[in-house]
């Protein structure tokens, strides 16, 4: 038997609306308020998830798959 390590790796997406001069703008109200708190991602908007593994002396690996 082998020792594998897995890696799994999801993305959460979520649609807001900002209002801005332009894009820039648009981006960097988007990102304060995320991090302030305001703009909230909820964690059942799965995107996609991907997995990875590999031995643990990393001899065998496989490429990153969607699932």
């Amino acid at each position: 038997m082998k020792k594998f390590k897995i890696i799994i790796e999801k993305h959460v997406s979520e649609e807001f609306e900002v209002e801005a001069e332009n894009i820039e703008e648009a981006f960097n109200i988007a990102e304060k308020k995320y991090y302030s708190g305001e703009f909230v991602l909820e964690p059942g908007n799965v995107s996609y998830k991907l997995m990875f593994g590999e031995t643990v002396d990393r001899k065998e690996s496989i490429e990153w798959i969607e699932f």
